[in-house]
């Protein structure tokens, strides 16, 4: 009932069309119920008595309301789908807007193809029960309960053993609708699998040819592929054993009709021109329980979308307003008070970590994979919550500002660079998108991209592609930069920001990182030394616990963590970035 309740309230600002909509399903109706009426009269008097003319005036009328019937249902046929297409694209919108503000854990647990699916394939299968559902509804029961009457005039206790089929007919239904529903819901699970997997292996195609795997990746797609096409088989099974035995059951109408109806006629009890009025009279009772019955299919895949559609509108969002505080331009001092922090899949992350970073500080932060450093980064702006302790900014516990207001104030550049599909222009304006052109150009020239830009035909306006694929992965991490520098935070987070470059690129990457940190927080996820010998402290960070703390001649000095560390990772791109240099070096002299 909540559920229909939910549904119907996409109807109401479509109110008009959906009144003249089952206004013309009416009429439709209506205008059925001409021809056996029509008939009964002539087969009873206007034949019998010669009344050549009332035949031709009857065969003339039913042409006329034939061809108004034919105008209402293009009415109902368009105007039908443009109400379902608007509510499919409100409920697009809603279901788009609802995942912008889900929390990160919900991205962590359900993967991107399968989202899609109930973007398009569900919200579609919703759309054509919206239009079709109340029309048919509407349609078949009114021509049912018309159909019936009319038969009840020309003989009751006909129509009452006909209609005594009835019951037999909706218990045979019920009783396969519920395996219908269960295998509709699995094929829909099913199809969403496939979404995934196509998506994921378009995604990642450049490393398929890479790694020349595509018969590995056809693998998994066909895997994934047949188990679509087990769940439609069942599906189809349920569909075929719904469909068979209620057809069956109408036929058995038609066999009561001519053995009840013959001995009607036998005796006297029925007229031939009723007894023959009365055959075409059960097709149009037998004709919308036919309808209803193939209506079911329809109902149970757009029952199913919109239980799927809920699904994702009941989650949990991210409240943005959740603190009552909006936060100001920060100065940068940042603590980490007893931090606990685990994910649902995972034991403890972080436990019971404290620091603290006074303002204009850079620190570096240092440890093995999965030991915390990233987790620290995604507290900051509360990507995640913690499970226990506080982190402060200024003073404030975090939680009491606002997400968006915070969020503004932290500036991110990642190792894995996210640009969308458009211009360069557009990609850098999303750190601030009423930033001026005078804004746009010294943000790119502090990221020292200008010049790169300016050598494109097309200049700011050029298209980067997909992800930016036309772009190589400094100019990627260039742009953004510049992003960032058009956001101007108060905090300023790098996660492994120049890991997966060339030494050529990091040093290009590395002035412009060096200029964005200055006068800002910095909290450093470093890889190669370079990034840390400049930092204020370096904190090392191993199974959720701080290790170490200190500059990086006084870890060496401790002989610990920082120091097997080093001489297991940093040492070697130290010297190999010492040679760079010393090369660099001789050239210019």
């Amino acid at each position: 009932m909540d559920l229909l309740k939910r549904f119907i309230k996409y109807y109401k600002p479509h109110k008009k069309i959906f009144i003249l909509d089952m206004s013309a399903a009416f009429l439709v109706a209506l205008i059925g119920m001409g021809y056996p009426i029509i008939t009964r009269y002539m087969l009873n008097d206007f034949i019998p008595n010669r009344k050549l003319e009332l035949v031709i005036t009857c065969g003339v009328s039913l042409l006329a309301i034939y061809i108004i019937r034919m105008f209402l249902r293009y009415f109902i046929q368009y105007y039908g789908h443009i109400m379902g297409v608007r509510m499919q694209a409100e409920m697009r919108s809603d279901m788009f807007n609802k995942l912008e503000k889900l929390p990160y854990t919900y991205y962590d647990e359900h993967e991107t193809g399968k989202i899609m699916s109930r973007m398009t394939n569900d919200l579609f299968d919703i759309s054509e029960l919206a239009h079709h559902g109340p029309e048919n509804i509407f349609i078949a029961g009114f021509t049912l309960i018309a159909s019936f009457i009319y038969l009840c005039i020309i003989n009751w206790i006909l129509s009452l053993i006909i209609f005594a089929c009835v019951p037999l007919l909706f218990f045979i239904t019920s009783h396969f609708r519920h395996q219908m529903r269960v295998a509709m819901l699995e094929s829909k699970v099913a199809i969403a699998d496939v979404n995934s997997s196509l998506e994921s292996s378009i995604s990642g195609i450049r490393v398929t040819k890479a790694f020349t795997n595509i018969k590995k990746e056809q693998e998994k797609f066909e895997e994934t592929n047949k188990k679509f096409v087990k769940a439609r088989s069942s599906a189809f099974d349920a569909m075929g054993k719904f469909f068979a035995s209620s057809q069956f059951i109408t036929d058995v109408f038609n066999i009561i009709v001519l053995i009840a109806g013959g001995i009607f006629l036998y005796n006297d009890m029925i007229d031939i021109a009723d007894y023959s009025t009365f055959i075409i009279s059960v097709n149009m009772f037998i004709a919308p329980v036919n309808q209803l019955i193939n209506f079911v299919e329809q109902f149970q895949n757009g029952a199913t979308g919109f239980k799927r559609f809920c699904e994702i509108m009941d989650e949990k969002e991210e409240n943005l307003y959740e603190g009552d505080k909006i936060c100001p331009k920060l100065s940068g001092d940042i603590e980490f008070d007893h931090v606990f922090f685990n994910y649902k899949s995972s034991k403890g992350i972080l436990n019971d970590v404290s620091f603290s970073i006074p303002h204009g500080k850079k620190v570096a932060l240092v440890g093995p994979s999965g030991g915390g450093k990233t987790t620290i980064c995604h507290l900051i702006p509360r990507f995640y919550d913690v499970v226990k302790g506080n982190i402060k900014l200024d003073g404030t516990n975090i939680k009491e500002y606002t997400l968006e207001s915070l969020r503004k104030q932290i500036g991110i550049v990642q190792q894995d660079v996210f640009l969308f599909g458009g211009t360069i222009k557009d990609n850098i304006l999303y750190g601030n998108l009423e930033a001026s052109e005078e804004e746009l150009i010294y943000a790119a020239k502090k990221a020292n991209i200008y010049d790169y830009i300016l050598s494109l035909p097309k200049g700011f306006d050029t298209d980067i592609g997909e992800r930016g694929v036309k772009l190589s992965g400094g100019q990627k991490q260039r742009l953004s930069i510049a992003r960032i520098f058009l956001k101007n935070p108060s905090i300023l987070i790098l996660d492994e920001a120049t890991s997966a470059l060339d030494n050529t690129t990091e040093l290009l990457i590395q002035q412009a990182l060096d200029e964005l940190c200055k006068g800002r927080t910095a909290i450093v996820v470093a890889h190669r030394l370079s990034t840390i010998r400049n930092a204020d402290e370096i904190i090392v960070i191993s199974d959720g616990k701080i290790k170490e703390k200190g500059s990086h001649d006084e870890l060496i000095k401790m002989n610990g963590t920082y120091k097997l560390l080093y001489e297991l990772q940093f040492r070697e791109s130290d010297l190999v970035e010492q040679n760079y240099l010393n090369n660099e070096l001789q050239i210019t002299n």
